[in-house]
């Protein structure tokens, strides 16, 4: 526990909240959805589960919660939770978490049912770094809005390092590899190109393989369009860039000038730079543009309507709405005529329109979109079965949006368990989740988009280990993110929007 500012004992003693975390959190780009009585009642319910189960297994409480077992209780009174309130409708919920009594007392069958060997590829990966970039100007103390500064450290902002990227990543959790996605901040930023690049090497003098592969972060509307291609064009030649992340609803969504953009450029009346974008990164040989789609804050360019024409136009490129479009006030259901033009049905009407059928150029991810629906079977069940229906089980791709929401695994161990019920695929059309199906979604997919083989050895090391490799590497020296829709909007402003 070296560097984690805290004694042995006070660790031991620790409180580390259920296996799988229900919330609410967000990473300020939304409000936190808030709990509804179910979710809090198995919340409830689950603690005193998890509090005689340890007594029963003469384990501590802090033991157990960090067991497969205590997972697999979490799951199991989730599922008796939706479960009783669906009947109480004179209905059965949309999906389940297949896991057993059995899993919930016995280490094997619990391993069985949330645990796997299948390659992980995460790709929606974040951290922020306030020690490599000593001119980061942080006036208003940007760290502090998150739960995460409770992490241990002596100086909170150490929360957000590279180290605990790689421990909540690699040591947390069954990734296997991960991609190191921009957000909207600045070039000097927390998670600037030399962050990811200084994330990059570190993982491979630890790991000794290529685990962690990084996003260009191009800002094609603000300022010339003709310097902001050149600044692609030298980063390309600089790093190793595996896509571009942009955002297209910025900086509108928190400054509302209206500088805004399309990829198709639909609208003359906002800067015409899509197009120009797409052929620039095409030109650059990268063919992968990534996306953020949803979580709109009620900006419309936010929607992913523009994705189904460039993806026509493009044939080329591949197109990864990150997100899928998903709006965290909205409660997804299913692809209706009526429903079409709101959620995730946006994305599939955009690609419809233009004729772009399931496995070909667009692809679906699902960070922050399963955090916040794996909590509810219904509209789980309705997110998988539609974007594994209409944009195709080999192009749904895996993301968490971590380390703002800790460790990825209780996501990945809710993934592995999750089924669709058979009354929603009769009616819908949705498929059964096979351990295939599951395999694509959590890794294979991501690997053939980003054309790297799966690594399947883990990476384990020290923490002594890695600060002995961050002082080698020859370059420049529980639940995270706001927690209720107060926090989230004070984040916004104090950061003049930036999340």
């Amino acid at each position: 526990m070296c560097g984690m500012g805290r004694g042995w004992s006070d660790w031991r003693e620790e409180d580390p909240g259920l296996p799988i975390k229900l919330g609410p959190a967000s990473n300020a780009e939304y409000d936190p959805v808030p709990l509804g009585p179910v979710v809090s009642e198995a919340i409830r319910r689950a603690r005193e589960t998890c509090d005689r189960l340890a007594r029963r297994a003469g384990m501590s409480r802090r033991e157990f919660l960090l067991s497969a077992c205590g997972a697999a209780a979490t799951l199991f009174v989730l599922n008796a939770c939706t479960r009783e309130a669906a009947r109480r409708e004179g209905r059965e919920p949309g999906g389940t978490f297949e896991v057993s009594p059995e899993g919930t007392v016995d280490p094997e069958t619990a391993m069985e049912e949330v645990g796997g060997d299948e390659f992980v590829m995460d790709i929606q990966g974040h951290l922020l770094e306030y020690d490599l970039n000593p001119a980061v100007n942080d006036p208003v103390g940007f760290w502090s809005l998150f739960p995460q500064q409770g992490c241990g450290e002596e100086d909170p902002r150490d929360c957000y390092s590279i180290e605990h990227f790689l421990e909540e990543m690699f040591l947390k959790s069954d990734t296997s590899m991960v991609v190191v996605s921009s957000l909207p901040l600045p070039p000097d930023g927390p998670l600037s190109l030399e962050v990811m690049e200084e994330t990059r090497r570190v993982a491979l003098a630890l790991c000794r393989d290529d685990r962690i592969l990084m996003h260009g972060n191009p800002f094609p509307n603000i300022g010339p369009l003709g310097s902001n291609l050149d600044k692609m064009e030298t980063a390309a030649r600089d790093h190793p860039i595996a896509a571009w992340k942009v955002f297209t609803n910025y900086p509108h969504l928190w400054d509302g000038s209206g500088n805004q953009w399309w990829f198709d450029d639909h609208d003359p009346s906002l800067p015409q730079v899509g197009e120009r974008f797409i052929e620039k990164s095409l030109q650059l040989g990268v063919r992968n543009i990534a996306v953020h789609k949803g979580l709109s804050g009620g900006t419309r360019n936010a929607s992913p309507e523009d994705i189904g024409p460039a993806a026509r136009a493009h044939p080329d490129a591949n197109f990864i709405v990150y997100h899928s479009g998903y709006e965290s006030e909205y409660v997804e259901g299913p692809y209706t005529r009526a429903t079409a033009n709101v959620g995730i049905n946006r994305l599939i009407t955009s690609m419809r329109r233009a004729g772009i059928g399931p496995n070909q150029n667009v692809y679906a991810e699902l960070g922050t979109t399963w955090w916040n629906v794996m909590r509810d079977p219904d509209q789980a069940a309705h997110v998988l079965g539609k974007l594994l229906r209409y944009v195709g089980e080999d192009n749904v791709v895996w993301g968490t949006d971590c380390l703002f929401y800790g460790s990825p695994q209780d996501q990945i161990q809710a993934m592995r368990t999750f089924q669709i019920s058979e009354q929603l695929r009769e009616r819908y059309g949705y498929p059964r989740l096979t351990k295939e199906i599951r395999a694509k979604v959590l890794g294979l997919n991501a690997a053939r988009l980003y054309g790297v083989d799966p690594v399947s050895v883990p990476c384990e090391f020290t923490r002594r280990e890695l600060a002995d490799v961050r002082r080698r590497v020859p370059i420049r020296n529980a639940l995270y993110g706001p927690t209720t829709a107060a926090a989230a909007a004070a984040f916004r402003d104090a950061h003049q929007g930036w999340p």
